[in-house]
C-alpha cells in the first residue's frame, strides 16, 4: 500500500465541525484510511503540507457542459432561448472532436485549480471527455446529450441510440473513475415518443438519467398546456424520476413537484449563477432542503456562468437562496457546503464528498492565510462567503495528487490554454 499523508492542517468533518487532524490516504485503493490526531495517524510514503490550511472534501460540480469553456464570453446578456438558438447552437454545430477535447481540458484545468474533484457532464463527442478525464485524474459521470427537436426520425433515433451506447461503453472507464448516464437534454427538447421508447432501455441496463427540468417558464408552460400536468409529474409518468436520477436547475417547481422529488428520491442540481445570468429565476432551495430532497450544486457551462469555480457557486447559492425565501437565515453556509460536497456526490452516486475513513480520497486543501480569510471565526462560513478557487493549495482525487502547491501535475497548463484559444477562435469563425 502506498500511503499519502495530508498533515498539519485542520479538517472539515462530515458534521461540519473543524478539528486539528491529519488524513491518511491509500493511493492505490483511492480511499481515506485514517483521520485523526497527528500522533495517532501512521506515517505516509508521501506528505502533503496542510499547515495553515483547511482539509475539506473535494468539490463536486454536479451539472456542467465542460467543453463550453470554448464559448466563455462569446454571447452574453441574452435570454436563454435566444442565446441558445442564435449564438450557442450554431457554434456547437461546428465543434469537432478535437475542439471538445481542447475545451474539456481547459475546463478540467480550471476545476483542478479550484478544488473540484468530480463533476457531471452532458455534451457530445463524450469519448473525448472520457479520455481527457482519464489523463487529468478527475472523477466524472458523463453522458451524451440528446436533442430530438428539429430533427427527422432518423436523426432523433441516432441521438438517443448514441446516448445509450455512450453510457454502456464508457461506464467504468478511467479505472472506475468514470460512470455514465442516459442524458435527454430536457422534457421539451426530446419528443415524448423517444422518451417512451428509450428510457425503458436505460432502465433495463440500470443506467441513471440526467436532464434539465423546470429551468424556465418556457420549459413548464408547454407541458402544462399540452399534457395537463406539471413537468415532473409528466416525467414520473415516463419513469424518469428514479432515486438514481438527477435533474438540473429545478427553478420553477411547485409544492407538489417538491413532494414528488422527496418521495422518489430524485436529486436536484442547483445552478444559481447560470439561473441569475439568464434571468431564469430563483430555485426554491430551502423548500427542497426542508422536504428532504437531495440538492447538489453545479456551475452549468462556462458560457452561462462564466466560470467553473464552485466556490463562486456556493456564495451565489447562499445569497440567492435567501432572496428566494425572503429570509436571511435560509440556505445557510453549512447547508451550502454540504450541497457542494456530499449532496452533489450523492446525486451522482459517488462515495465521496466527506472526509472520513472509507470514503473516496477526493480532497482539497484551502489556504487560510489570506487577508480575505482572516480572522478565523467560522471556517465553514469562510468557505461559502469569502473563499475563492484560487485559495486552493492542493487537489487530490482517488488518492492521487492532481495539484501540489498550486501547480497542476496532470495537465500542461500553458499548452491547454493555447490549444483552447486557437480552437475557440476557429470554431467561431466557421460558425460566423
Amino acid at each position: 500500500m502506498t500511503r499519502l499523508r495530508i498533515a498539519g492542517g485542520r479538517v472539515l468533518r462530515p458534521d461540519a465541525t473543524v478539528e486539528r487532524a491529519d488524513v491518511l490516504v491509500d493511493s492505490e485503493s483511492g480511499d481515506i484510511v485514517a483521520v485523526g490526531d497527528p500522533e495517532d495517524v501512521p506515517e505516509g510514503d508521501e506528505t502533503l503540507d496542510a499547515e495553515d490550511g483547511l482539509v475539506m472534501p473535494g468539490l463536486v460540480n454536479a451539472h456542467t457542459h465542460v467543453a463550453m469553456t470554448l464559448l466563455r464570453g462569446y454571447a452574453d446578456d441574452k435570454e436563454l432561448d435566444a442565446w441558445l438558438r442564435e449564438d450557442i447552437w450554431p457554434v456547437e454545430g461546428e465543434l469537432t472532436p478535437e475542439d471538445v477535447r481542447a475545451g474539456t481540458e481547459l475546463g478540467l484545468l480550471e476545476m483542478i485549480r479550484s478544488g473540484t474533484t468530480a463533476f457531471a457532464d452532458m455534451y457530445f463527442h463524450e469519448e473525448e471527455v472520457v479520455d481527457a478525464v482519464e489523463d487529468a485524474g478527475l472523477r466524472a459521470r458523463l453522458g451524451y446529450g440528446v436533442v430530438t427537436l428539429g430533427k427527422d426520425e432518423d436523426g432523433a433515433r441516432e441521438d438517443c441510440e448514441q446516448s445509450l451506447a455512450t453510457a454502456r461503453e464508457f461506464d467504468g472507464a478511467a479505472d472506475g473513475r468514470v460512470e455514465t448516464a442516459f442524458m435527454p437534454h430536457s422534457l421539451t427538447t426530446v419528443g415524448e415518443e423517444y422518451l417512451r421508447e428509450y428510457v425503458p432501455e436505460a432502465r433495463e441496463d440500470d443506467i441513471p438519467l440526467h436532464y434539465h427540468a423546470n429551468e424556465t417558464t418556457d420549459e413548464v408552460e408547454p407541458i402544462v398546456e399540452g399534457e395537463g400536468q406539471r413537468p415532473l409529474e409528466y416525467a414520473r409518468d415516463l419513469d424518469m424520476t428514479d432515486e438514481s436520477d438527477f435533474v438540473a436547475h429545478g427553478v420553477h417547481l411547485d409544492a407538489a413537484e417538491i413532494d414528488l422529488l422527496a418521495e422518489t428520491g430524485t436529486s436536484v442540481i442547483h445552478c444559481p449563477a447560470s439561473n441569475m445570468k439568464l434571468a431564469s429565476g430563483m430555485a426554491p432551495v430551502q423548500d427542497l432542503l426542508d422536504a428532504g430532497v437531495t440538492v447538489g450544486l453545479g456551475t452549468d457551462g462556462a458560457a452561462s456562468n462564466n466560470d467553473l469555480d464552485v466556490f463562486d457557486e456556493m456564495r451565489d447559492a447562499a445569497m440567492v437562496g435567501k432572496l428566494a425565501a425572503n429570509d436571511a437565515s435560509a440556505v445557510p453556509a453549512e447547508s451550502v457546503v454540504r450541497m457542494a460536497t456530499e449532496g452533489s456526490a450523492s446525486a451522482l452516486g459517488f462515495d465521496s464528498g466527506r472526509i472520513e475513513e472509507g470514503a473516496n480520497a477526493d480532497i482539497a486543501v484551502v489556504d487560510l492565510d489570506a487577508a480575505h480569510l482572516t480572522p478565523h471565526h467560522d471556517l465553514v462560513s469562510h468557505l461559502v462567503y469569502a473563499a475563492r478557487g484560487s485559495d486552493v493549495r492542493h487537489t487530490v482525487c482517488d488518492g492521487a495528487v492532481l495539484m501540489r502547491d498550486g501547480e497542476v501535475l496532470t495537465l500542461d497548463a500553458e499548452a491547454v490554454r493555447q490549444r483552447a484559444e486557437e480552437r475557440a477562435a476557429a470554431a467561431v469563425e466557421r460558425a460566423e
